[in-house]
Protein backbone atom coordinates (compact mmCIF):
# COMPACT_ATOMS: atom_id res chain seq x y z
CA UNK A 1 0.00 0.00 0.00
CA UNK A 2 1.36 3.46 -0.86
CA UNK A 3 1.11 6.63 1.21
CA UNK A 4 -2.05 7.93 -0.52
CA UNK A 5 -4.80 8.06 2.13
CA UNK A 6 -7.79 5.80 1.53
CA UNK A 7 -11.20 7.52 1.59
CA UNK A 8 -14.29 5.81 3.03
CA UNK A 9 -16.32 7.29 0.16
CA UNK A 10 -14.07 5.36 -2.27
CA UNK A 11 -14.79 2.16 -0.38
CA UNK A 12 -18.53 2.82 -0.90
CA UNK A 13 -17.83 3.13 -4.63
CA UNK A 14 -15.97 -0.21 -4.58
CA UNK A 15 -18.87 -1.95 -2.83
CA UNK A 16 -21.45 -0.52 -5.23
CA UNK A 17 -19.48 -1.73 -8.27
CA UNK A 18 -18.91 -5.15 -6.69
CA UNK A 19 -22.66 -5.52 -6.06
CA UNK A 20 -23.97 -4.21 -9.38
CA UNK A 21 -21.20 -5.22 -11.80
CA UNK A 22 -21.20 -2.00 -13.86
CA UNK A 23 -20.21 1.63 -13.36
CA UNK A 24 -23.58 2.82 -14.65
CA UNK A 25 -25.65 0.74 -12.22
CA UNK A 26 -23.31 1.57 -9.33
CA UNK A 27 -23.53 5.28 -10.16
CA UNK A 28 -27.33 5.14 -10.03
CA UNK A 29 -27.18 3.29 -6.72
CA UNK A 30 -25.12 5.89 -4.87
CA UNK A 31 -26.03 9.02 -6.83
CA UNK A 32 -22.75 9.84 -8.59
CA UNK A 33 -21.90 10.24 -12.27
CA UNK A 34 -20.32 7.36 -14.15
CA UNK A 35 -17.03 9.25 -14.82
CA UNK A 36 -16.80 10.14 -11.12
CA UNK A 37 -17.26 6.48 -10.22
CA UNK A 38 -14.40 5.52 -12.53
CA UNK A 39 -12.08 8.17 -11.06
CA UNK A 40 -12.91 7.17 -7.49
CA UNK A 41 -12.25 3.50 -8.24
CA UNK A 42 -8.87 4.36 -9.75
CA UNK A 43 -8.04 6.43 -6.65
CA UNK A 44 -8.88 3.50 -4.38
CA UNK A 45 -6.83 1.06 -6.44
CA UNK A 46 -3.93 3.52 -6.36
CA UNK A 47 -4.17 3.93 -2.58
CA UNK A 48 -4.11 0.15 -2.13
CA UNK A 49 -1.65 -0.57 -4.97
CA UNK A 50 -4.08 -3.31 -6.07
CA UNK A 51 -6.18 -4.10 -9.12
CA UNK A 52 -9.62 -4.76 -7.64
CA UNK A 53 -11.63 -5.54 -10.79
CA UNK A 54 -11.15 -7.18 -14.12
CA UNK A 55 -12.83 -5.09 -16.82
CA UNK A 56 -14.77 -7.41 -19.16
CA UNK A 57 -17.33 -6.93 -21.91
CA UNK A 58 -20.01 -8.02 -19.44
CA UNK A 59 -18.95 -5.61 -16.69
CA UNK A 60 -16.64 -5.52 -13.70
CA UNK A 61 -15.56 -8.81 -12.11
CA UNK A 62 -13.67 -8.94 -8.83
CA UNK A 63 -10.05 -10.05 -9.08
CA UNK A 64 -8.55 -12.32 -6.41
CA UNK A 65 -7.21 -9.14 -4.78
CA UNK A 66 -10.68 -7.60 -4.98
CA UNK A 67 -12.20 -10.68 -3.35
CA UNK A 68 -9.73 -10.37 -0.47
CA UNK A 69 -10.65 -6.68 0.00
CA UNK A 70 -14.43 -7.25 -0.20
CA UNK A 71 -14.86 -8.72 3.28
CA UNK A 72 -12.88 -5.88 4.87
CA UNK A 73 -14.91 -3.30 2.93
CA UNK A 74 -18.19 -4.87 4.03
CA UNK A 75 -17.07 -4.79 7.67
CA UNK A 76 -16.10 -1.11 7.28
CA UNK A 77 -19.55 -0.43 5.82
CA UNK A 78 -21.25 -2.30 8.65
CA UNK A 79 -19.42 -0.26 11.28
CA UNK A 80 -19.99 3.05 9.48
CA UNK A 81 -23.70 2.35 9.09
CA UNK A 82 -24.00 1.24 12.72
CA UNK A 83 -22.36 4.52 13.77
CA UNK A 84 -24.75 6.48 11.55
CA UNK A 85 -27.80 4.61 12.84
CA UNK A 86 -26.72 5.15 16.45
CA UNK A 87 -26.42 8.89 15.89
CA UNK A 88 -29.68 9.16 13.97
CA UNK A 89 -31.51 6.87 16.35
CA UNK A 90 -31.15 9.45 19.10
CA UNK A 91 -32.53 12.35 17.04
CA UNK A 92 -35.70 13.71 18.58
CA UNK A 93 -36.55 16.34 15.96
CA UNK A 94 -39.48 15.68 13.65
CA UNK A 95 -37.37 16.76 10.70
CA UNK A 96 -35.34 14.98 8.05
CA UNK A 97 -35.94 12.22 5.52
CA UNK A 98 -37.40 8.73 5.71
CA UNK A 99 -37.21 6.01 3.06
CA UNK A 100 -40.16 3.61 2.92
CA UNK A 101 -40.38 0.44 0.81
CA UNK A 102 -43.39 -1.63 -0.25
CA UNK A 103 -44.87 -3.45 -3.24
CA UNK A 104 -46.29 -1.28 -6.01
CA UNK A 105 -50.02 -1.71 -5.42
CA UNK A 106 -49.68 -1.48 -1.61
CA UNK A 107 -47.76 1.76 -1.96
CA UNK A 108 -50.34 3.29 -4.29
CA UNK A 109 -53.63 2.11 -2.78
CA UNK A 110 -52.85 1.63 0.91
CA UNK A 111 -49.81 3.67 1.95
CA UNK A 112 -50.22 6.80 -0.17
CA UNK A 113 -53.38 8.11 1.58
CA UNK A 114 -51.81 7.46 4.99
CA UNK A 115 -48.52 9.10 3.98
CA UNK A 116 -50.34 12.18 2.70
CA UNK A 117 -51.90 12.65 6.14
CA UNK A 118 -48.55 12.07 7.87
CA UNK A 119 -46.75 14.67 5.72
CA UNK A 120 -49.49 17.24 6.32
CA UNK A 121 -49.15 16.64 10.06
CA UNK A 122 -45.32 16.69 10.02
CA UNK A 123 -44.22 19.07 7.21
CA UNK A 124 -40.59 18.93 8.35
CA UNK A 125 -40.33 15.26 7.36
CA UNK A 126 -39.60 14.26 3.76
CA UNK A 127 -40.76 10.76 2.76
CA UNK A 128 -39.37 8.76 -0.15
CA UNK A 129 -41.53 5.77 -1.16
CA UNK A 130 -39.80 2.98 -3.09
CA UNK A 131 -42.18 0.48 -4.70
CA UNK A 132 -39.84 -2.40 -5.32
CA UNK A 133 -40.16 -6.18 -5.49
CA UNK A 134 -36.63 -6.56 -4.09
CA UNK A 135 -36.17 -7.15 -0.37
CA UNK A 136 -34.23 -4.02 0.51
CA UNK A 137 -31.47 -4.20 3.12
CA UNK A 138 -32.38 -2.34 6.31
CA UNK A 139 -28.86 -2.69 7.71
CA UNK A 140 -27.45 -0.78 4.72
CA UNK A 141 -30.14 1.92 5.04
CA UNK A 142 -31.62 1.03 1.65
CA UNK A 143 -34.88 1.68 3.49
CA UNK A 144 -35.86 2.86 6.98
CA UNK A 145 -39.27 1.18 7.08
CA UNK A 146 -40.31 -1.84 5.01
CA UNK A 147 -43.77 -3.33 4.42
CA UNK A 148 -43.96 -6.90 3.12
CA UNK A 149 -46.12 -10.04 3.20
CA UNK A 150 -43.77 -12.29 5.16
CA UNK A 151 -42.09 -11.88 8.54
CA UNK A 152 -38.50 -10.70 8.75
CA UNK A 153 -35.92 -13.23 9.92
CA UNK A 154 -32.94 -10.91 10.50
CA UNK A 155 -32.13 -10.62 14.24
CA UNK A 156 -31.56 -6.86 14.06
CA UNK A 157 -35.06 -6.10 12.69
CA UNK A 158 -37.90 -4.98 14.94
CA UNK A 159 -41.21 -5.99 13.39
CA UNK A 160 -44.92 -6.38 13.95
CA UNK A 161 -47.85 -7.74 12.01
CA UNK A 162 -49.64 -4.65 10.78
CA UNK A 163 -52.80 -5.95 9.15
CA UNK A 164 -54.52 -8.80 7.34
CA UNK A 165 -55.18 -8.10 3.67
CA UNK A 166 -58.29 -9.77 2.22
CA UNK A 167 -58.26 -10.98 -1.39
CA UNK A 168 -61.18 -11.61 -3.76
CA UNK A 169 -61.85 -12.72 -7.33
CA UNK A 170 -62.53 -9.82 -9.68
CA UNK A 171 -63.83 -9.57 -13.21
CA UNK A 172 -64.82 -6.83 -15.62
CA UNK A 173 -68.30 -5.38 -15.18
CA UNK A 174 -70.85 -7.67 -16.83
CA UNK A 175 -68.59 -10.73 -16.76
CA UNK A 176 -70.34 -13.97 -15.78
CA UNK A 177 -69.11 -16.06 -12.84
CA UNK A 178 -67.65 -19.43 -13.92
CA UNK A 179 -68.63 -22.74 -12.36
CA UNK A 180 -66.38 -23.51 -9.37
CA UNK A 181 -64.37 -26.69 -9.81
CA UNK A 182 -64.32 -26.36 -13.60
CA UNK A 183 -63.53 -23.06 -15.34
CA UNK A 184 -63.78 -24.38 -18.90
CA UNK A 185 -63.85 -21.40 -21.28
CA UNK A 186 -62.66 -18.98 -18.60
CA UNK A 187 -59.57 -16.81 -19.06
CA UNK A 188 -57.39 -15.84 -16.11
CA UNK A 189 -55.10 -12.93 -15.31
CA UNK A 190 -52.59 -14.08 -12.72
CA UNK A 191 -49.06 -13.84 -11.33
CA UNK A 192 -46.18 -15.01 -13.50
CA UNK A 193 -44.54 -18.40 -13.08
CA UNK A 194 -42.02 -17.15 -10.51
CA UNK A 195 -44.96 -16.81 -8.11
CA UNK A 196 -46.84 -19.99 -9.03
CA UNK A 197 -46.71 -21.22 -5.41
CA UNK A 198 -48.30 -18.11 -3.89
CA UNK A 199 -51.41 -19.13 -1.90
CA UNK A 200 -53.90 -17.25 -4.08
CA UNK A 201 -52.39 -18.70 -7.29
CA UNK A 202 -52.65 -22.25 -5.92
CA UNK A 203 -56.21 -21.54 -4.78
CA UNK A 204 -57.22 -20.25 -8.22
CA UNK A 205 -55.85 -23.37 -9.94
CA UNK A 206 -57.85 -25.52 -7.52
CA UNK A 207 -61.08 -23.55 -7.98
CA UNK A 208 -60.85 -23.28 -11.80
CA UNK A 209 -58.60 -26.17 -12.95
CA UNK A 210 -59.73 -26.03 -16.57
CA UNK A 211 -59.37 -22.28 -17.04
CA UNK A 212 -56.60 -20.96 -19.29
CA UNK A 213 -54.08 -18.27 -18.36
CA UNK A 214 -54.50 -15.35 -20.74
CA UNK A 215 -52.06 -12.95 -19.08
CA UNK A 216 -49.45 -13.10 -16.31
CA UNK A 217 -47.47 -10.38 -14.55
CA UNK A 218 -45.58 -9.85 -11.30
CA UNK A 219 -47.45 -6.54 -10.87
CA UNK A 220 -50.81 -6.68 -9.11
CA UNK A 221 -51.72 -3.27 -10.50
CA UNK A 222 -51.06 -4.42 -14.06
CA UNK A 223 -53.22 -7.48 -13.41
CA UNK A 224 -56.04 -5.23 -12.22
CA UNK A 225 -55.82 -3.10 -15.37
CA UNK A 226 -55.93 -6.12 -17.68
CA UNK A 227 -58.78 -7.62 -15.69
CA UNK A 228 -60.77 -4.39 -16.01
CA UNK A 229 -60.12 -4.49 -19.76
CA UNK A 230 -61.96 -7.82 -19.90
CA UNK A 231 -58.94 -10.06 -20.51
CA UNK A 232 -59.86 -12.45 -17.69
CA UNK A 233 -60.64 -13.03 -14.04
CA UNK A 234 -58.02 -12.13 -11.43
CA UNK A 235 -57.46 -12.69 -7.73
CA UNK A 236 -56.56 -9.30 -6.31
CA UNK A 237 -56.17 -7.64 -2.93
CA UNK A 238 -59.54 -6.13 -2.04
CA UNK A 239 -57.90 -2.74 -1.41
CA UNK A 240 -56.73 -2.73 -5.04
CA UNK A 241 -59.68 -4.38 -6.78
CA UNK A 242 -62.34 -2.27 -5.08
CA UNK A 243 -60.55 0.94 -6.12
CA UNK A 244 -59.98 -0.04 -9.76
CA UNK A 245 -62.68 1.33 -12.10
CA UNK A 246 -64.49 -1.26 -14.18
CA UNK A 247 -64.03 -4.19 -11.77
CA UNK A 248 -66.58 -6.11 -9.74
CA UNK A 249 -66.20 -8.99 -7.31
CA UNK A 250 -66.95 -12.51 -8.59
CA UNK A 251 -68.24 -15.11 -6.10
CA UNK A 252 -66.96 -18.67 -6.43
CA UNK A 253 -68.40 -20.04 -3.20
CA UNK A 254 -65.32 -19.42 -1.05
CA UNK A 255 -62.84 -16.59 -0.66
CA UNK A 256 -59.21 -16.85 -1.73
CA UNK A 257 -56.61 -16.82 1.06
CA UNK A 258 -55.53 -13.39 2.22
CA UNK A 259 -52.09 -12.31 3.35
CA UNK A 260 -50.68 -10.71 6.49
CA UNK A 261 -48.69 -7.50 6.06
CA UNK A 262 -45.64 -6.95 8.27
CA UNK A 263 -43.68 -3.78 8.94
CA UNK A 264 -40.03 -3.84 9.96
CA UNK A 265 -37.24 -1.41 10.79
CA UNK A 266 -33.70 -1.59 12.18
CA UNK A 267 -33.52 -1.76 15.96
CA UNK A 268 -30.85 0.99 15.99
CA UNK A 269 -33.50 3.44 14.70
CA UNK A 270 -36.13 2.63 17.33
CA UNK A 271 -35.57 6.01 19.05
CA UNK A 272 -35.58 8.06 15.85
CA UNK A 273 -38.45 10.46 16.47
CA UNK A 274 -39.61 10.89 12.87
CA UNK A 275 -39.62 7.13 12.29
CA UNK A 276 -41.52 6.52 15.51
CA UNK A 277 -44.06 9.14 14.45
CA UNK A 278 -44.53 7.45 11.07
CA UNK A 279 -44.89 4.00 12.64
CA UNK A 280 -47.49 5.31 15.11
CA UNK A 281 -49.39 7.01 12.27
CA UNK A 282 -49.30 3.79 10.21
CA UNK A 283 -50.58 1.67 13.09
CA UNK A 284 -53.36 4.14 13.89
CA UNK A 285 -54.50 4.22 10.27
CA UNK A 286 -54.03 0.61 9.13
CA UNK A 287 -53.56 -1.84 12.01
CA UNK A 288 -56.13 -4.61 12.26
Amino acid sequence: MNDTPMEWSDVKVFLAIARTGTLMAAARQIGLSQPTMGRRLKALEASLSLTLFQRTSDGFVLTAEGESVLGHAERMEEQALAFQRELQGSEQRLEGSLRVSSSDWFGVYVLSPMLAGFIRQHPGVSVELLTDTRLLNLARREADLVFRIQPFDEPYILQRKLMHMDYAVFGAEGQEAPKPGDGTGTALVTLDTAYRDFPDVVWLRRMLPNARIAFASNSREVQARLCAAGIGLAVLPVALGDQTPGLRRIELGESPPGRDVWLGYHRDLRRLARLRALIDCTIDALAS
